[in-house]
């Protein structure tokens, strides 16, 4: 018997058009910020594990992220600035950000 090659659930690939956009397999968000900055927009985009190769300093928790480890960026939206206003955040950190503020300050 021949193979299908159609989808029998009607969908289209490619996503639907309300669906966050994605960048090289992750997706890109906007989000309120950090405690403190409750006014201020951030772009956030999720890192898949395979595609994480350098450590960083989550400024949630102050802790290494470890290569090969799922986690989120985030850059302010309205900033115009480039790689260094982005930081790398644990997933469960940015997740907590309304309840703790960042440890770290740069400045």
């Amino acid at each position: 018997m021949p193979r299908r090659n159609k989808s029998r659930t009607g969908r289209k690939r490619g996503g639907a058009a309300d669906e966050s956009p994605t960048y090289f397999g992750a997706t890109v968000r906007t989000e309120n910020g950090p405690a403190g900055a409750d006014g201020e927009r951030f772009t956030v985009r999720t890192v898949p594990g395979s595609r994480a190769t350098k450590p960083y300093r989550c400024p949630g928790c102050d802790h290494e992220i470890a290569p090969g480890t799922p986690h989120v960026v985030a850059w302010p939206t309205d900033a115009l600035g480039g790689a260094e206003d982005r930081r790398h955040w644990h997933s469960g950190c940015w997740a907590g950000r309304g309840t703790r503020r960042p440890t770290r300050r740069w400045s």
